[in-house]
C-alpha cells in the first residue's frame, strides 16, 4: 500500500495526516511534508496517525529528523495503532519525546 501525506497549518500548529504504510520506500514523502511544515515555524507538530497501518524504522528516523529540525516544538502523535505503529515508537523510547494521544484533543493541543 502507498502512503498519502497531507499538511494543514493554522496559527502555530502544523498538522500532518498519514494514511497507508510508512516504510523505506515512502519515508521521503513524509520527510518532504515535515520540511514544508518546518518552514512555517510551528510551535506544535500534530501527526494524525489513526489511518497509518504500518511504520518501519525509516518512519521513525523521519520523526527524529522532525524533532531535530524543528527544535523545541511539541510533537503530538494522535491515534497510533498499537501493534503496527505505536510499538515502533515505544520500543525505541521515542515515546518519551512526544505526546501520545488516542484522539485529537483541542484542549491539550491548541491551548496557548
Amino acid at each position: 500500500m502507498a502512503l498519502n501525506v497531507t499538511l494543514e497549518t493554522s496559527d502555530n500548529i502544523a498538522k500532518i495526516t498519514l494514511v497507508g504504510e510508512l516504510d523505506a520506500s515512502t519515508a521521503s514523502i513524509f520527510k518532504e511534508k515535515v520540511e514544508e511544515a518546518a518552514a512555517h515555524n510551528p510551535q506544535r507538530l500534530v501527526l494524525m496517525m489513526q489511518d497509518l497501518e504500518y511504520m518501519a524504522s525509516a518512519g521513525l528516523r523521519v520523526l527524529i529528523f522532525a524533532k531535530q529540525k524543528m527544535g523545541t516544538l511539541d510533537i503530538y502523535v494522535v491515534g497510533a495503532q498499537k501493534d503496527t505503529v505505536l510499538e515502533t515508537i515505544t520500543k525505541t523510547g521515542f515515546h518519551h519525546s512526544v505526546y501520545l494521544l488516542d484522539e485529537y484533543d483541542a484542549a491539550k493541543i491548541e491551548s496557548v
